[in-house]
């Protein structure tokens, strides 16, 4: 019992002082202090600082205006007086409004032919043409829809006009025979910021967490004899699952502040929806950071320099973003692709983030998520023990040479 009891207190203390060494690590290194605490902070700060608009407003506009009829100066009265489109200015022909979208003044054309009012006055169908600037998914959507909109409710108008009714009530039937009450459900704005931030913010973690520690590992590398990951002159590194337990302690401490305030502080700051309670968001959150800590140390044993992770996770960040599903649809991604997918933590974390903070879901309805987050983190755990085990030896072996 002694004798348990003994190793016990050793296997504690090596844990404790390895931990204790790497957080003097964390802190002394500027690099790593950064990925650790600035970016976290930071960066989603900037992300939601540059979405919180959630949708564009005022969106310049030029119009080729062949009629020049009161009709047409009303349809361009309207859309100037809508939110989300700005006239802003009149070209005599296309080829003039097209150099003004090329040289990226306007966003969009809209072109009323010299016979629209003709048209309209026969009782005949008239065409507006809108041209969109298709490089901003954002712009294009506010110049049609904007487009749109008015044109129907100035035909509205003159359905009305032309049907002799006597009340309201049939003018309004008139007008729209069928309503439709759109409801936005778990983004009512409609914003960009509020359906791509949350995704946005559980990325951010994983990265950060990846950067740091494998800036770190890089350091550790350049600093050791012969390239080697672990100290040899430390007695206290005496096996690879103290060293695994002792570092992950540390990087526990860091991502669970991290986690919170990506989770909970940023979409609270922005007014971003956040429907989850604390409790899933902490059972959610709880297996995701383990995941993405185990994922670093696992990936970190790769890491030769410094500068290589920053190099490697810049650049898969656009694709892990493409493949959780958010910005692509999961559908429409091939079955490949989500087989590589499933090798992140990102992608089942920013899927549950999503249902849990955006649209309310409880711990039983994200239970298969998380369930596929703790074997991914007992995955992880188990593939960081082997490779520490072998820069175990490795260093042991040129300890004794």
């Amino acid at each position: 019992m002694s004798t348990f009891l003994n190793r016990l207190r050793e296997h504690v203390t090596d844990v404790l002082h390895i931990w204790r060494h790497e957080m003097v690590r964390v802190v002394k290194d500027e690099g790593v202090l950064i990925f650790f605490v600035v970016v976290p902070l930071g960066y989603p700060l900037l992300y939601s600082w540059i979405y919180n608009n959630e949708t564009l407003h005022e969106t310049p506009v030029v119009v080729v205006d062949q009629s020049h009829s009161a009709l047409s100066r009303q349809f361009i009265n309207d859309c100037d007086a809508s939110p989300d489109v700005h006239i802003k200015f009149y070209a005599g022909d296309l080829d003039e409004a097209r150099s003004l979208v090329s040289r990226q003044l306007v966003k969009g054309i809209y072109l009323i032919p010299s016979d629209f009012a003709s048209r309209v006055y026969r009782g005949e169908q008239a065409t507006i043409s809108v041209y969109c600037d298709m490089s901003l998914m954002l712009a294009y959507k506010a110049v049609y829809q904007t487009a749109m909109v008015e044109a129907a409710r100035m035909g509205a108008g003159l359905k009305i006009k032309k049907s002799g009714n006597y009340t309201k009530r049939e003018d309004a039937i008139t007008a729209q025979p069928l309503a439709v009450d759109e409801v936005t459900l778990f983004n009512p704005s409609g914003g960009y910021g509020s359906c791509v931030l949350p995704a946005v913010l559980m990325l951010i973690l994983q990265q950060a967490i990846a950067l740091g520690i494998g800036m770190a590992a890089g350091t550790a590398r350049e600093r050791h004899k012969n390239g080697q990951l672990i100290p040899t002159d430390d007695p206290h590194y005496r096996g690879a699952y103290r060293i695994v337990w002792g570092k992950a302690l540390c990087y526990c401490m860091i991502g669970a502040v991290a986690a919170a305030y990506l989770a909970m502080a940023v979409p609270r700051m922005f007014s971003f929806p956040q429907l989850g309670d604390g409790w899933t968001l902490f059972w959610l959150l709880l297996p995701y950071t383990l995941a993405c800590i185990f994922f670093g140390m696992t990936a970190s044993c790769m890491v030769r320099y410094r500068e290589n992770v920053m190099l490697i996770m810049v650049f898969v960040s656009v694709p892990l973003l493409f493949l959780t599903g958010v910005s692509w649809p999961q559908s429409n991604i091939p079955s490949y692709w989500q087989g590589v997918s499933w090798l992140f933590p990102s992608t089942f974390g920013v899927r549950a983030y999503i249902r849990a903070n955006t649209m309310g879901a409880s711990v039983s309805q994200i239970l298969p998520e998380i369930r596929i987050l703790w074997i991914q983190a007992a995955a992880y755990l188990g593939m960081a023990c082997l490779v520490y085990r072998h820069q175990f030896r490795l260093a042991k072996k040129y300890a004794s040479n």
